[in-house]
Parts: structure tokens; C-alpha cells; sequence
């Protein structure tokens, strides 16, 4: 008998031209907000602050590299990809798979531009801020 809740998707984010404007366009914060809130809301209940903070705090390290080394600090940005497929793998339950589905393609639209890459981290950040508002621990 299989699983009918593992072929429906549960968990939608932001579409592919939602990022884009998310990540590249300086207007886009509204519609961030917008995704950030919700992403967050949906994730409260079952992703444990504790499940992500390492990649922030990398996604941290990287930014403090960022002016630094912009060449090093992209390139540890594209190796998070890995990084973050492999926790969401081994974490239990479907939060942290669902959170890499969101960042991963955002980490696309960043394309090495520094202007990019501080709009993906406040992206991150906004998802963090309001899973926290909505009761994650």
C-alpha cells in the first residue's frame, strides 16, 4: 500500500519567477515579506530553529566573507547546495526539505551578484523572523 500523502505535494513556495523578483529585483520587497510570512507560518509547527541554524550561520559566514573574498564567498554559497540536500535528507519529517526547496532555487538567482546575495539573506532571515512569530521554537 503506498503512501498517497507522499505523491501530493503539501508544501508550496514561491514560483520560479516569485524568486527571481525576490532575490534580484531592489522592489521586490513586498512580495518577500509576502513569501517570508508565509514559508514561516507553514514551517512553524514542525522545523525546530535548532534544525536550521547552522546553515544560517553559514549562510552568515558567507556574508561576512562576501566583501572580503566575493569569489570564495560565492563559491561556498553554490556548496551550501549539498550542504543543505543532505541535512534535509537526513533531518526527520518534511520541514527542512521543504525550507531547501525554497532556498535552493534562491541561491540560483543570486548569480554571484553581492546585491543578490544580501537580498537572499534577508530572505532567509524574514522566513526565520516569522517562523519564530508563529510559534516555531
Amino acid at each position: 500500500m503506498s503512501d498517497r500523502r507522499s505523491r501530493e505535494p503539501r508544501f508550496r513556495g514561491p514560483s520560479q519567477e516569485e524568486l527571481e523578483t525576490i532575490i534580484t529585483d531592489p522592489n521586490g520587497a513586498e512580495l518577500m515579506v509576502k513569501w517570508a510570512e508565509d514559508i514561516g507560518r507553514a514551517l512553524a509547527r514542525q522545523l525546530a530553529t535548532n534544525q536550521i541554524r547552522s546553515l544560517f550561520g553559514e549562510v552568515r559566514n558567507i556574508e561576512g566573507d562576501w566583501k572580503v573574498n566575493p569569489q570564495r564567498a560565492g563559491r561556498n554559497l553554490i556548496l551550501l547546495k549539498p550542504k543543505m540536500a543532505y541535512r534535509a535528507r537526513r533531518e526527520r519529517g518534511d520541514a527542512v526539505r521543504d525550507l531547501v526547496s525554497v532556498l535552493e532555487p534562491s541561491i540560483d538567482q543570486v548569480n554571484g551578484k553581492e546585491e543578490n546575495f544580501q537580498r537572499f539573506v534577508e530572505f532567509f532571515e524574514a522566513i526565520l523572523a516569522y517562523h519564530k512569530a508563529h510559534g516555531g521554537n
